[in-house]
């Protein structure tokens, strides 16, 4: 196997997976241990990475305005395309209409949540406790500390910055072997992951959720279609060379359906692309969990399918509502597993639709995930290379 390279290893290990999940059904579902054991030590190596990997980063610029810059530039990137996400999601809904005619058969009790306010999100982005931010794993506030901390490195004299800086290299080196270490797991983990995928739902893509979701992956696929032309367009990569070196990433992202697991393996990817540690140490991070491309796809799916089944129709006035909510929504949902769909469930609430949709989607959820993290960590890989290109027009050394 070592003649065989990672991605041809992961490739293996998923069509085996998808062999045996066909082959034995629900049963394959004894093997769902390998595969979260796989997740967790992604997770377990993501924390860490991140922040060490920020921190020598940013110590690399050259003065605080040059972060500022890359700031600006991620930030516009990741909303714009959040929202047009979204409205993609909303349009293939329209088009396909999967939710005409359903009966509603579930429910789901008691509210799921609330929709936060912009100041509860800016808020939510500061610990309360450094200590817990790295204990909960909150990537947003880890990125937070990790940003202070490397502007306040900067303006230190250039002895201590120096010193500091090295440390910051060092440690941030042995936490990216520590993932090449855990990625010799990845075709075992993967395949059971996929064996898993493929015994529980192979048999669950029936009439209307079939529709439901051909139009969530064709919203996603013109994403996908716009992040290659926005490459080809901007000169900053060749579409095909770009997915070359990102294969394996994509085995990763479907089969564990978390933006947090996959990042640790988003980081060592954009480190063998030869992009600059000082901008994708920010972007990465910083995206996986604000930039949420295939999960907004998602929620306007989900909350036009909502609207279908019950019979429901939005005013273009109400759309307003809809863009805004939703990319508050998308930008607080959580980078694991799932997550993404507890926050469908708080859209759908939040315009007084029935939750019971949950019985319908959540069936096949994880199968919808598997696009929705895919397309999440994409959206961060392009945005990175768009701000590395823009940066390198205008001759800064970054």
């Amino acid at each position: 196997m070592r003649k065989i390279g990672l991605g041809s290893q992961i490739l293996i290990g998923m069509v085996i997976g998808s062999m045996v999940g066909g082959i034995f059904g629900d049963a394959a579902a004894i093997v769902e241990p390998v595969g979260d054991l796989f997740i967790r030590l992604l997770v377990l190596a993501a924390v860490p990475l991140v922040f060490f990997n920020l921190l020598a980063g940013l110590t690399v610029l050259s003065d605080v305005k040059t972060f500022g810059r890359l700031a600006g530039k991620t930030m516009t990137y990741y909303v714009t395309t959040d929202v047009a996400a979204l409205l993609l999601g909303l349009g293939a809904m329209a088009v396909l209409r999967p939710g005409i005619g359903i009966q509603l058969t579930g429910s789901v009790d008691g509210p799921v949540g609330t929709v936060p306010s912009i100041a509860e999100v800016l808020l939510g982005m500061i610990p309360r406790n450094a200590f817990e931010a790295f204990v909960e794993g909150n990537v947003v506030q880890i990125v937070v500390i990790a940003v202070l901390i490397g502007v306040a490195t900067l303006l230190l004299a250039e002895g201590s910055r120096m010193r500091l800086a090295g440390l910051y290299q060092d440690v941030s080196a042995l936490f990216r072997r520590l993932v090449d270490v855990i990625l010799l797991t990845a075709p075992v983990g993967i395949g059971a992951l996929m064996a898993v995928t493929v015994g529980t739902y192979g048999a669950a893509l029936l009439g209307p959720m079939a529709r439901f979701l051909v139009g969530v992956y064709l919203a996603q696929l013109v994403v996908f279609l716009a992040y290659m032309a926005l490459l080809r367009l901007s000169g900053a990569r060749s579409p095909l060379k770009f997915l070359r070196e990102t294969g394996p990433l994509w085995a990763t992202t479907a089969a564990t359906t978390s933006s947090l697991a996959s990042l640790s393996v988003s980081l060592e990817t954009a480190d063998r692309m030869g992009l600059p540690s000082s901008v994708y140490s920010f972007t990465l991070p910083l995206g996986a969990q604000l930039n949420k491309d295939g999960t907004s796809v998602m929620l306007g799916a989900v909350l036009l399918f909502t609207a279908q089944v019950a019979g429901v129709s939005f005013t273009p006035a109400a759309f307003v509502s809809v863009v805004l909510i939703g990319l508050l929504l998308s930008e607080g949902s959580g980078g694991i597993p799932g997550g993404g769909f507890v926050i469908a469930l708080i859209y759908v609430q939040a315009f007084n639709l029935p939750i019971e949709v949950a019985a319908i989607v959540g069936g096949i959820y994880r199968l919808v995930d598997m696009g929705n993290t895919t397309v999440n960590v994409m959206g961060d890989l392009v945005g990175t290379c768009l701000v590395v290109r823009s940066e390198s027009k205008r001759g800064n050394v970054i």
